[in-house]
């Protein structure tokens, strides 16, 4: 039988379950990485399961958000990563190493492994021809203890490439293009995988930028073949052991093909607020921009880079535009401090910004009011900048670099009087992993170092057997992680969740966590109603659990979003869907409602809810595997752990 290539390693790597497209499978985890905004939580679950070191093949700790270290708390969460790192086999790397989907492809990404990150741009790996996906940090725990990832046995969608991008078009109007086909929602339990006589023309970096930017249309992963190239990328990193030839084998069926040819391509933006709202630049030209921000894990390789350095090269950016670059990882710096470029980039007025995730979720160069921004990264939420008024558009890095000198919207296929820079990738990098501290053998005599602001994983209760209380906040469509847990200059409470959660939908509503404390005192419970794609956006579990330590004890969406309802259900939230999405209009904010024997309800195929300020029912479904009932049931994931522990 033909296999797709996403089928060949799933079935490798399958330990629950049948390959079946809709059933629920698990699979092992070769490699698993964290990052500092997520990756102190996964640590502190990881440690309360009471082993002594991980067991899977790889485990790497990256510190990569929250290094602008205002205030104690993030050098504290630093100094206990490093030390459980230390204690448990962790690799570390240490904050200024780079962003750890740029370092992980550069130094670690093996084709046909399995990669589960707490981060939801882990697909950037599928650019080496791995199945790597974003998860919530206790899935990543769980992964280093050596237990299965479960997911949905995945519909494969064919992204048939033909052609060759012409010059100043790029990987990133690729992504683009494809997201202004699936869109931000509907993809669930999908996959990407990418075939065609076009792949042979994209160089891994560039697929790593495709494949990173799927996660904003809400797959599972993204993958490319593993091929001459991908060998050519690993050589050039001394690593070519870790290259297997991987395809899809002639004949493959899959259950949908988009094709997509690279010649007829043109340069996109994502307009505000959203990665699926796209556009082709030629239809923006002339439009001020106030802000130029290039970087970010989607497209900070020595490639981008240098092309942006060529491109700037002897000319200066435009006196109205604020501009910074932030390459993405310590070798991306290092080759164009070796070449020059990074001599072209500060000449040109750019400012360097750290090798960091920073602008991209908000945590420095915020722009002013109403102010427009370009960016490279992978997402415009409204108010992710740090700026709720601004207005953040997507590009590529050509387009970014030639707004940058004019200060308004650029065509790069327009008459703009620059020669293309034609960029080859080196035969060799420079490769210098001074910057990882790799764990010692035995870690037994390692103290892990814990500030104040470090506290325990909070647990659930087990469910009652009927929730009753009220809808403590209805939200409409498309409502993110950043809505619900804020980034930027809160992102430093993620360690301690009694005062991270003070912060519960404070883009949104500032009183929601008061009046959640006020039911809970009253013996009430909390329940939260969304629109559609509810929790799109980053893995971070942050969203769940501090909505659990509210008291909330069921979303009621029109749809939820596959890595939030993950987390969901690993924290005992209850994740409900309305069978009819006109019912939505039938609840309201601080009605009280009633789902009785609740317990039984979920094991069958629709829930009923009672609204007792309307004096209607209306039916749910609650669409979740039996692993996630016995988590509901028992209260999460953690107590279930607990049990077996």
């Amino acid at each position: 039988m033909a296999l797709t290539l996403t089928e060949k390693i799933l079935s490798s790597h399958l330990k629950t379950g049948t390959l079946k497209r809709g059933n629920p499978i698990g699979i092992s985890i070769d490699q698993t990485l964290t990052q500092d905004a997520t990756g102190t939580m996964a640590y502190l679950q990881f440690e309360s399961m009471g082993l002594d070191r991980v067991q899977n093949e790889l485990a790497v700790s990256y510190v990569d958000h929250n290094t602008i270290q205002v205030g104690f708390e993030n050098a504290d969460d630093h100094r206990y990563l490093q030390s459980v790192a230390a204690a448990k086999g962790v690799i570390f790397s240490r904050p200024g190493n780079g962003i750890c989907h740029q370092v992980h492809l550069e130094r670690f990404g093996v084709p046909g492994k399995t990669l589960l990150g707490s981060d939801s741009h882990t697909p950037t790996g599928g650019g080496l021809g791995m199945i790597a996906i974003g998860a919530g940090g206790l899935d990543v725990a769980v992964a280093m203890a050596g237990g299965p990832f479960h997911l949905i046995s995945p519909k494969i969608i064919e992204i048939r490439l033909t052609g060759k991008l012409r010059p100043w078009v790029s990987a990133k109007d690729v992504i683009l293009a494809v997201l202004g086909r699936y869109g931000v929602k509907g993809n669930v339990n999908c996959i990407f995988e990418y075939t065609g006589e076009g792949v042979k023309t994209l160089q891994v970096p560039e697929r790593a930028t495709i494949c990173n930017m799927g996660a904003e249309a809400g797959v599972t992963t993204s993958i490319f073949p593993s091929d001459e190239n991908t060998r050519a990328y690993l050589a050039a990193h001394d690593r070519e052991e870790a290259y297997t030839p991987l395809s899809a084998d002639e004949g493959a069926v899959y259950d949908e093909t988009f094709e997509l040819d690279l010649s007829t391509l043109v340069p996109k933006t994502a307009y505000p607020h959203s990665p699926g709202n796209i556009a082709d630049v030629s239809a923006l030209v002339g439009k001020k921009v106030d802000q130029v921000l290039i970087g970010s894990c989607t497209n900070s390789s020595y490639a981008d880079m240098k092309k942006v350095a060529d491109i700037l090269d002897g000319k200066h950016i435009a006196p109205n535009v604020s501009f910074g670059v932030a390459p993405g990882s310590r070798e991306v710096i290092l080759m164009l401090a070796e070449d020059g470029s990074l001599g072209k980039l500060v000449a040109s007025g750019a400012r360097i910004l750290e090798t960091a995730c920073g602008f991209c979720i908000g945590n420095h160069q915020s722009p002013g009011t109403n102010e427009v921004s370009l960016r490279t990264s992978n997402r415009n939420f409204e108010g992710r900048s740090g700026t709720k008024s601004a207005q953040v558009y997507l590009v590529s890095p050509e387009t970014a670099a030639l707004s940058a000198l004019t200060g308004v919207f650029t065509d790069p296929l327009g008459d703009h009087g620059i020669e293309y820079p034609h960029v080859v990738n080196p035969e060799k990098f420079i490769v210098d992993d001074s910057m990882f501290i790799f764990p010692p053998e035995d870690g037994s005599a390692v103290e892990i170092i814990r500030g104040p602001n470090i506290g325990d994983p909070p647990a659930n209760v087990p469910l009652s057997d009927s929730l009753d209380g009220y809808v403590t906040i209805k939200v409409g469509d498309k409502i993110t992680t950043d809505h619900i847990m804020p980034a930027g200059a809160r992102l430093k409470y993620r360690s301690n969740i009694p005062v991270y959660s003070k912060y519960v939908f404070e883009p949104i509503d500032e009183f929601f966590p008061q009046r959640c404390m006020e039911n809970q005192d009253r013996g009430k419970d909390n329940f939260i109603v969304a629109g559609a794609s509810y929790g799109q956006g980053s893995s971070r579990e942050h969203a769940a659990i501090c909505p659990m330590y509210l008291g909330v004890k069921a979303v009621i969406a029109i749809s939820i979003e596959r890595i939030h309802q993950n987390n969901l259900c690993n924290f005992g939230i209850i994740p409900l869907t309305f069978i009819d999405e006109a019912d939505y209009e039938k609840l309201d904010q601080n009605d009280e409602i009633v789902i009785e024997n609740i317990r039984r309800q979920i094991v069958g195929e629709t829930v009923m809810l009672k609204n007792r300020t309307k004096s209607l029912e209306i039916p749910l479904r609650c669409d979740v595997t039996g692993e996630q009932r016995k988590m509901l049931i028992k209260g999460g994931l953690l107590n279930i752990l607990k049990e077996i522990g």
